[in-house]
């Protein structure tokens, strides 16, 4: 099996989960309704890397998504498997897939981000690889 479809069945897992522990009985969440999607990203290590990816998120990306409009639902490392010590998965709330676009593009070109990518990455790149998959609630999902 190949990376990806193991990254896809294990943030789908995990993200159910999570979901659903996270809004069990949230006041209001069963009745959002429209365009609103959700964005699982899985990022990819080089080795030896992921630490200093979890510290970059930590002191700043988580921070910065919330600046940007993104709502941060989630963030796991696998215990398990090849992606264990080279793997960070996340998931995010957006309001529609134009306002994700919208937030990206603002994220992408914030001075606060470009300052931290450009330190964290002093001795070299940290992220190999990243997969993003948007998904929408279904019709009988308690979160929408």
């Amino acid at each position: 099996m190949t990376r990806f479809p193991v990254a896809v069945l294990i943030t789908t897992l995990a993200a159910g989960y999570a979901l659903g522990a996270v809004f069990h009985g949230a006041p209001g969440v069963a009745a959002q309704t429209g365009g609103r999607v959700f964005e699982i990203r899985t990022y990819y290590t080089h080795d030896g890397k992921l630490d200093a990816l979890n510290a970059r998120f930590r002191n700043h990306t988580v921070r910065l998504f919330t600046k940007h409009g993104m709502t941060n639902i989630g963030y796991w490392t696998p215990q398990d498997g090849p992606m264990a010590g080279n793997t960070l998965i996340y998931i995010l709330a957006h309001d529609s897939r134009e306002a994700a676009r919208k937030s990206w593009d603002a994220f992408r070109v914030d001075p606060d981000w470009l300052k931290a990518k450009t330190e964290s990455e002093a001795g070299g790149p940290i992220v190999s690889k990243v997969d993003s998959v948007f998904l929408q609630a279904t019709d009988y999902s308690p979160l929408k």
